[in-house]
């Protein structure tokens, strides 16, 4: 199965990425396709058998997961940071612990239903969703606040 890597390498990480990358990047089996913009990020992470995420620090949330979710594609991440409150293990990808666990994921893949990843999406990441969840909060604090007990200052005269 063929690798196309979307990223930017920042400079700070050249020499890594010439040392440790580029080796490998064949351009057949292995792509470096540089940074996605905007318009093509839909049909690339829609064309994708997975969204491969190694991230191994504490990544506070990973959009790039929410929105390959969003077209139907699953995530295959390392269990880091916000990746265990993001992805479903076994529903919306699978959540893996090192590289052996990932290539064993991708032989997992056809188990997931494309449908049902972006179900989950609509379910939990939409903006309606958010907005609905805000709305419903506020108006418990506003009946907790015309509930709550008046507590009455003594003014001095």
């Amino acid at each position: 199965m063929p690798l196309r890597i979307a990223a930017k390498i920042p400079r700070a990480e050249t020499a890594y990425f010439k040392k440790q990358l580029q080796p490998h990047i064949d351009g057949e089996r292995v792509t470096l396709v540089g940074e996605v913009d905007e318009p093509k990020k839909q049909p690339f992470l829609a064309g994708a058998a997975a969204l491969l995420f190694p991230i191994d620090w504490p990544e506070p949330f990973g959009l790039v997961m929410i929105e390959a979710m969003a077209c139907g594609t699953p995530v295959i991440a390392y269990r880091s940071g916000s990746v265990s409150e993001v992805v479903e293990d076994g529903v919306t990808g699978f959540i893996v612990d090192g590289e052996e666990d990932a290539v064993r994921a991708v032989r997992k893949l056809p188990r997931l239903d494309r449908r049902a990843i972006r179900a989950r999406f609509e379910e939990r990441f939409t903006a309606v969703r958010m907005a609905r969840e805000y709305e419903a909060r506020y108006r418990d604090l506003i009946a907790e606040a015309e509930t709550a007990p008046v507590l009455e200052t003594a003014s001095a005269k």
